[in-house]
């Protein structure tokens, strides 16, 4: 597979958001290929998107990674436990994000489940297969992804996103978990397979 290039995270970030389902996430970890295929992300659209972590201009040394050039990893904490993964988006100075919010496992998936569940694939139940990635926090812990990879470059050989099929039916809806975000929390900026 193709890995996408930097030209990829340099656009508009909805259109990032949206292309960026039927790729393929992948990290290498101590010399094993983890895969997962992207199947949910969210746009988060910078100054003037009240959802997103630099609205009004917010410059903190979290959200530092957001005003860096698009196609690097953007990493914070949630609830003081879970890692979620974005992939930085636009121009420099223009602090925008795309939330990986959903994947499904591919490849070596008993790697994955020993790093979720620690157990193989094969052992976990019908629940936890289906659930398997349907959250970005649960997408790191698969992957190993965690705030060391903050500010990774996406089109490095460590974690980065290869082309996928295009899916032949692309949804759209509202954010999940920003009701403080008053007219934002309405923006159909969540897309998924």
């Amino acid at each position: 597979m193709t890995k996408l290039d930097k030209d990829f995270y340099l656009r508009d970030t909805v259109t990032v958001a949206r292309e960026l389902l039927g790729c393929r996430l992948v990290r290498i970890l101590n010399g094993t290929r983890l895969e997962m295929t992207v199947t949910e992300t969210e746009a988060y659209c910078g100054i003037n998107d009240r959802a997103c972590h630099s609205f009004g201009g917010r410059r903190t040394a979290r959200t530092e990674t957001m005003y860096r050039e698009g196609g690097i990893a953007y990493i914070y904490l949630i609830y003081g436990m879970y890692n979620c993964l974005n992939a930085v988006t636009e121009a420099e100075g223009s602090p925008c994000a795309v939330l990986i919010r959903g994947a499904v496992p591919e490849g070596d998936t008993d790697a994955l489940s020993l790093n979720r569940y620690g157990v193989p694939f094969g052992e976990l139940n019908g629940y936890r297969r289906v659930h398997f990635g349907d959250g970005p926090g649960k997408i790191c812990l698969a992957m190993g992804i965690d705030r060391a990879l903050n500010g990774a470059d996406l089109t490095g050989d460590i974690l980065f996103v290869e082309k996928g099929a295009r899916p032949p039916c692309i949804k759209e809806g509202k954010r999940i978990n920003i009701g403080y975000a008053r007219e934002a929390k309405d923006y159909l900026w969540r897309f998924y397979l």
